[in-house]
């Protein structure tokens, strides 16, 4: 009888207390595991909210020199923006010449169409573009005065240009008195040093 006793435990059998000591086991293992699990997702959401802040606070701390940086270069793009475009002349040869062939001052032309013959003595004709002190390209002003020397010149009506290196050209223009004048221009447009122009003739259309 006592060896009976002996094999349970508080009345209960020895297979049955096995039982419920491994289901005991396994509901504190159960809970524990989904316990380290959700602790381990706390730390890494923890972790990733501490690597969210220390980069927040990375670049707000940057902005500063950030904002420095990109307020000295745009200061550097405007100081350069404001400063005026200045194309240096080109040199020309002492001797060269510019004048007008035809027509002759005071000539008088009928219908308002005519050609213009334009010469230059001592230098070559070339098209704009070619950057060359032995040659340039024509620019024909029609009433108006000469332009600024150190400047390029303008492109209208009242100035125009002759880039691909012509020597003559048929224009018209009407009813009236008209002035020309020729003006040498080196491969951006701008007049030579010293400036090569003709003489202004006056010229009536009828």
């Amino acid at each position: 009888m006592r060896r009976r006793g002996a094999q349970r435990i508080r009345g209960v059998d020895q297979p049955r207390a096995d039982v419920m000591a491994s289901s005991l086991f396994a509901g504190f293992r159960s809970n524990l595991i989904p316990n380290r699990r959700a602790l381990a997702k706390s730390n890494q959401k923890n972790h990733g909210l501490a690597g969210q802040r220390d980069r927040v606070s990375d670049t707000l701390r940057e902005a500063p020199r950030m904002s420095r940086r990109f307020l000295f270069r745009l200061l550097a793009a405007m100081a350069v923006a404001m400063v005026p475009s200045v194309s240096m002349p080109t040199s020309a040869p002492q001797n060269a010449e510019v004048y007008i062939i035809w027509p002759p001052d005071g000539a008088v032309i009928s219908g308002g169409k005519f050609w213009i013959r334009m010469g230059l003595r001592n230098m070559g004709v070339c098209p704009k573009g070619i950057e060359s002190a032995k040659c340039g390209h024509h620019h024909l002003l029609i009433d108006a005065d000469l332009p600024p020397l150190d400047k390029e010149i303008p492109s209208d009506k009242n100035h125009l240009h002759f880039g691909a290196g012509e020597t003559d050209a048929r224009i018209e223009l009407p009813p009236g008195k008209h002035t020309l004048q020729l003006l040498l221009g080196d491969a951006k447009h701008v007049p030579f040093d010293p400036p090569l122009y003709s003489k202004k003739i006056t010229i009536t259309v009828k």
